[in-house]
């Protein structure tokens, strides 16, 4: 799942941003609302979190123009403006959830893939292939009923392709999904972890490599 987190308090923005990375979400993080608005141009996110009082170009305009382009991002307003007025006009606006500074970090998350199921079509909340099962609220990845350790990255592909239930996703789109703009653009990049990924799931093989298409479980 693929995250933007826009936020001018650089500190909690970066926090926000590397908690959510070891929860296997692809996180861009950007500190002003003419970044995001960039952003938000070239890539598709799942899920976008906003603060309200953004310089540059507030949480607001932002979400309208989220809104207005008619996609799938979902918005999640993150601020310190609390009281019920301003909470019924953020979520007039188009947000389709609002949480309020302070909060605690794991109802953030939960937010969060709670809005990236709606982004997509309905799936179970516990994925499964054969007997493979991922949970992504507990964060956990089993095999025969063994627990798998996977890293984030590792965790997040398998996410994906889980989703998908079946079809085919490519390098490009797990490349867009998983990884962040920090990340080795390259779609080799892909091909390691899936290797990686492979080994750690063990025999007979769950993941079908289609040549010069992509992956599928």
């Amino acid at each position: 799942m693929r995250v933007l987190v826009a936020e001018d308090q650089t500190v909690l923005a970066d926090l926000v941003g590397e908690g959510l990375r070891r929860e296997s979400f692809a996180v861009d993080v950007c500190y002003d609302g003419l970044a995001a608005d960039e952003l938000l141009t070239v890539n598709a996110y799942d899920v976008a979190v906003l603060d309200r009082d953004l310089p540059g170009r507030g949480g607001d305009e932002l979400c309208a123009g989220i809104v207005a382009s008619g996609g799938f991002t979902r918005v999640l307003m993150l601020t310190a403006a609390a009281s019920l007025g301003e909470r019924v006009s953020g979520l007039n606006l188009g947000a389709d959830d609002y949480l309020t500074k302070p909060f605690e970090f794991p109802e953030l998350v939960a937010r969060i893939r709670a809005l990236g199921r709606r982004s997509h079509r309905a799936v179970p909340a516990v994925l499964t292939a054969g007997d493979v099962v991922l949970d992504p609220a507990r964060h956990t990845v089993s095999r025969a009923g063994m627990d798998i350790r996977l890293s984030p990255r590792e965790f997040g592909v398998l996410e994906v392709l889980l989703r998908s239930q079946g079809n085919v996703v490519s390098a490009e789109d797990l490349l867009e999904q998983v990884w962040d703009l920090n990340a080795d653009p390259f779609t080799g990049t892909v091909r390691v972890v899936m290797s990686r990924l492979r080994t750690k799931l063990g025999t007979p093989a769950v993941i079908q490599t289609i040549p010069g298409v992509g992956y599928r479980i």
